[in-house]
């Protein structure tokens, strides 16, 4: 069973920067090359937003919001996928999910990222 644990997060001013790392577990019974990513969801914000996405062939996705801050990356082996956030804005603020994608999704616990302005 895969597990997923995110680390990372913490308070930052704006304009800083944090990396995000999701580590993953169990996966060596998985066939198949996953995709993995992070959403975010907000104080006030009712669903999660994706922010950013990699894919079996190493294709990314990043939200319009994120672009150009943001970067998201992964090791060889799929085991681990990092976020990192540059110039943070307090709209960024949010608890971070990671997520696991094959025939399944799992999910992280979720890291808080709070910017102050």
């Amino acid at each position: 069973q895969v597990q997923l644990v995110e680390s990372g997060g913490g308070l930052v001013q704006s304009g800083g920067s944090l990396k995000l790392t999701c580590a993953a577990s169990g996966t060596g019974s998985t066939f198949g090359t996953p995709a993995m990513g992070w959403y975010r969801q907000g104080p006030s914000d009712t669903q999660r937003e994706m922010v950013a996405s990699i894919g079996s062939t190493d294709n990314t996705y990043y939200a319009d919001s994120v672009k150009g801050r943001f970067t998201i990356a992964r090791e060889v082996g799929w085991k681990t996928v990092t976020l990192q956030m540059n110039d943070l804005k307090p709209e960024d603020t949010a608890m971070y999910f990671c997520y696991y994608s094959l025939g399944r999704v799992t999910w992280g616990q979720g890291t808080q990222v709070t910017v102050s302005s």
